[in-house]
C-alpha cells in the first residue's frame, strides 16, 4: 500500500502522499486470493440463478414464486464479501446486492425483462448484470460507447491515476474534481465492458448505460435520461411505477430517491466495511428535493427558463458541490480512497508491463520487420 501522509487541512479533501507502487508478496497473494474468490463467486451465482430459473418456471407469479426465491435473495449479498480488494467487492455488490435483488423481486411478480424462458446463460446475465434490452418500438436509438471513445476514456483514467502521486501538492477541491471525473469514467467503462461482453456472447441488442450525462440541463434529465440508465430503468419498473399507481407521481419520485440513497449506503458499507453514515441518504434526499422543485417550476409554462448552456453549467455545479460535500467524505474518512488509488496504480502498472511484454515479444518474433 502507498505511504500515507498526515492530512493537511483542506476545505473537504484529505491528502495522499506519492509513492511508487510495487507488487509486494502480500499484494500478490491478495490478488491471487481474489482470483480464486472470483471463480467461487461466479459458480455460486450461477447455481443460485439456476435454482431461481427452475423455481420460476414451475411456480406461478406472486407469493408462491416470491417464497421460493427468498433463499436466493438472502444469499446474493454475501458473495461480494469474499473479495479483499475494493473494486471487485463493490462492483460485485452493485451487481448482486442491488441489480440482481431487484430483478428477482420483479421476476417474482412476472415483471421486467428477466423471464424463466430465457436460456440459463441469458438468465444469469439479465439477472446479475446492469443491462437492458433495447426496445424495438423506441424511435430514439442512443449509441453505446464506441471503441475510440472507450480508448480515450481509458487513457484519461490512466492519466488521472498518474496525477495522484502529486496529490499532496493539490488543492483539496482539485483532488475531489479528479475523484469525480475518475469515478464517472471508470463506471462508464466498467458498465460498457459488461454490456459488450453480454452482447458478444449472447448476441443481444442492448441499450447503452450512459448518454453523455455532462450535457444534462436539469437534475431530472441527469438522473432520469442520462446517468446509469440501466439502474434508472430498474428503479422505474420496481419502485416508481408501483408507487405512482397508488400514491401519485410526487410520492413516487420521493420514494425512488430514498431507495437510491439507501442502496448507495449499502454500497458504501461494502467499500468501507463500516456501518452506514447517512451521507448517501442525505445526498439523494437533497437531489430529490431539487428535482421536485425543477418539476414544480417546469409546470409553470410562462415562467422564465435559463438558456440550456447556463442550465447545464448550473446542474453540473450543483452535482459537483453536493458530491464533494456528501459523497466522498465517508470514503476518505475510512481511507478507502487511498486503497482504491493503490489498486488503480497496480492495474495501470500491470497493463503497462503487459504492453511492454507484448511489444518485446513482437520484436523478438519479427526482428527483421520491426
Amino acid at each position: 500500500m502507498p505511504r500515507v501522509c498526515a492530512p493537511t487541512p483542506q476545505p473537504t479533501a484529505h491528502r495522499t502522499c506519492s509513492s511508487s507502487l510495487t507488487l509486494t508478496p502480500q499484494r500478490t497473494m491478495a490478488t491471487g486470493g481474489d482470483l480464486a474468490s472470483l471463480a467461487a463467486v461466479v459458480a455460486a451465482v450461477t447455481a443460485c440463478m439456476g435454482y431461481a430459473r427452475f423455481a420460476a418456471r414451475r411456480l406461478r407469479p406472486g407469493l408462491p414464486r416470491l417464497a421460493a426465491l427468498l433463499p436466493v435473495l438472502a444469499i446474493l449479498p454475501l458473495p461480494p464479501l469474499a473479495f479483499r480488494a475494493i473494486h471487485p467487492r463493490v462492483i460485485s455488490a452493485f451487481f448482486l446486492a442491488w441489480v440482481a435483488e431487484f430483478r428477482l423481486l420483479l421476476l417474482a411478480f412476472d415483471q421486467g425483462q428477466l423471464h424463466p424462458s430465457l436460456s440459463l446463460p441469458a438468465f444469469v446475465a439479465f439477472a446479475a448484470l446492469p443491462i437492458t434490452l433495447r426496445d424495438p418500438k423506441s424511435a430514439a436509438r442512443r449509441q453505446g460507447l464506441g471503441l475510440v471513445e472507450a480508448a480515450a476514456m481509458a487513457t484519461l483514467v490512466a492519466a488521472i491515476v498518474s496525477l495522484y502521486r502529486h496529490a499532496e501538492r493539490m488543492n483539496g477541491y482539485v483532488l475531489l474534481s479528479l475523484y469525480s471525473l475518475h469515478f464517472y469514467l471508470a463506471l462508464e467503462l466498467i458498465l460498457a465492458a459488461t454490456a459488450a461482453a453480454a452482447r458478444a456472447f449472447l448476441g443481444l441488442d442492448l441499450e447503452p448505460q450512459f448518454d453523455r450525462p455532462y450535457l444534462s440541463a436539469s437534475l431530472r434529465e441527469f438522473w432520469g435520461r442520462r446517468w446509469n440508465l440501466s439502474v434508472s430503468a430498474l428503479l422505474r419498473q420496481s419502485v416508481f411505477r408501483p408507487v405512482r399507481a397508488r400514491h401519485g407521481t410526487v410520492a413516487a419520485g420521493v420514494v425512488v430517491f430514498a431507495v437510491s440513497g439507501l442502496m448507495h449506503e449499502v454500497l458504501y458499507s461494502y467499500v468501507t466495511l463500516r456501518a452506514p453514515t447517512g451521507n448517501a441518504v442525505a445526498l439523494f434526499a437533497l437531489h430529490g428535493a431539487w428535482a421536485g422543485a425543477e418539476g414544480w417550476w417546469a409546470a409553470h409554462e410562462r415562467w422564465p427558463r435559463p438558456p440550456r448552456a447556463l442550465a447545464t453549467l448550473l446542474t453540473l455545479a450543483f452535482v459537483a458541490v453536493t458530491v464533494f460535500w456528501l459523497f466522498f467524505p465517508p470514503l476518505m474518512r475510512a481511507g478507502a480512497d487511498k486503497q482504491m488509488i493503490a489498486e488503480c496504480e497496480a492495474m495501470v502498472a500491470f497493463l503497462r508491463d503487459a504492453v511492454g511484454w507484448a511489444a518485446d515479444a513482437a520484436r523478438s518474433l519479427l526482428p527483421g520487420r520491426l
